[in-house]
């Protein structure tokens, strides 16, 4: 294999980071060139909605690595810089200053913003987000003067800031839409056990409803409901979704997947797009999933992580496929779980419980109408418990439904 002279990642994200420490693992001395708009060095999402929010950590704690390493990888950085333009016919990106760098190999790993609330009010002092370093500290800084919380959202972000907002004393109600929280990852009947934490920790949860304006002057001071109810508000957090980051890539050629397919740059198991010797990696990458055959675009730590390795080899020529399951952790209260596997919309299915939520140590398990296991989830169970539901899925064997739910038949044995 020839080696490329540069690779150029688009994105100082985990995801391009991960690649960039890939490259140099499988001895890659090629140029790397790392490329992130926002000014900090690469860091890692997860701390900043759990520990940093409880105040119990620094954002800093998130960071991936010191200068010094990105230094004695030979890693450059242009941090504090956006790429506005990729040409991939010259093989190069244009940054916001005018200047351009080539490539020879180019990854995007651009990620996901955070959807805004469009409502009147909405640009009020006293809202939040949460999805970035300086985000998080803004928002943990808030929480120390114990505001009366709104939450809007109650998905994961939404939910993880309503705990930490509880556990640092604030008044805190979530508003969702939805008939429950987490309804549309996991469904009415487990999304009601997350709706009895909270409540169970003095949460106020106001569901089937939406938000119609944020009021207050210069800064925010309620929540109007439909139907006109005004929730008294000093702090609102805007929990609604993340979407991928798709536009430079999109406006280069590069195949993109519309909002109706689910969004995200499209590649094939190697995440390889459409264009030779461009690929994708993170959150805005969908591709065709050789495991659970079928594209996927996946949000979470996990995923980054993978996906960052797996392009690494791509881009060195390496026979690549990319099929990590899906997988993700949530801290809430005292809740700890993990979820892998996937449960497309619209699939058919039904969730078998092992063990008793009552007791806070659970399984839940999501199989398809044939019986296989689409995916599965633990809770206070122990971090061993994982692999098992992995080869689960993989196998997509058929299982004995009451078997799954008996505790006394180890899950290696079903």
């Amino acid at each position: 294999m020839t080696e490329p002279e540069r690779i150029v990642i688009i994105g100082a994200s985990l995801a391009g980071a991960r690649t960039a420490d890939f490259l140099r693992r499988e001895g890659w001395t090629g140029q790397i060139v790392l490329i992130g708009d926002e000014p900090e060095l690469p860091y890692e999402r997860p701390p900043l909605s759990k520990a940093v929010l409880l105040g119990k950590d620094e954002p800093e704690v998130s960071q991936l690595h010191d200068q010094a390493w990105y230094d004695e990888k030979n890693i450059e950085l242009r941090l504090g810089t956006e790429a506005t333009a990729i040409d991939t016919a010259a093989r190069k990106v244009t940054l916001a200053d005018g200047s351009e760098v080539e490539y020879d190999k180019l990854l995007i790993a651009t990620g996901s913003r955070v959807r805004k609330l469009d409502v009147p009010g909405a640009d009020l002092a006293g809202v939040h987000y949460l999805r970035t370093a300086a985000e998080s500290k803004a928002l943990t800084d808030a929480y120390a003067a114990k505001p009366r919380v709104v939450v809007v959202g109650a998905g994961w972000i939404g939910l993880e800031s309503a705990s930490a907002a509880r556990q640092r004393g604030c008044e805190v109600t979530v508003v969702e839409p939805q008939s429950t929280a987490l309804a549309a990852v996991l469904g009415e009947q487990i999304g009601n056990l997350y709706a009895e934490l909270h409540r169970s920790h003095g949460v106020e949860l106001r569901f089937d409803t939406g938000v119609e304006a944020l009021e207050g002057d210069d800064k925010v001071t309620g929540v109007r409901l439909t139907g006109g109810e005004v929730l008294p508000a000093d702090l609102v957090v805007v929990g609604v979704g993340v979407q991928p980051n798709t536009e430079l890539a999109e406006a280069a050629g590069i195949e993109v997947a519309g909002r109706d397919q689910g969004s995200g740059i499209l590649t094939g198991p190697d995440l390889q797009t459409s264009v030779p010797g461009v690929y994708a990696a993170g959150d805005v990458v969908r591709w065709d999933h050789p495991v659970l055959g079928h594209s996927i675009r996946v949000e979470h730590w996990q995923n980054a992580m993978d996906s960052g390795k797996a392009a690494a080899k791509a881009m060195l020529g390496q026979d690549v496929s990319q099929d990590a399951l899906p997988y993700f952790f949530s801290d809430q209260f005292d809740l700890t779980m993990e979820y892998v596997g996937d449960v497309p919309r619209g699939t058919s299915y039904q969730v078998v419980l092992r063990g008793d939520p009552a007791s806070g140590a659970y399984m839940a398990f999501w199989l398809a109408e044939d019986n296989h296991v689409l995916a599965g989830m633990q809770v206070n169970s122990g971090w061993d418990v994982i692999d098992p539901v992995k080869q689960l899925i993989r196998s997509k064997k058929t299982v004995d439904p009451e078997r799954l739910a008996d505790t006394s038949v180890e899950l290696s044995e079903i």
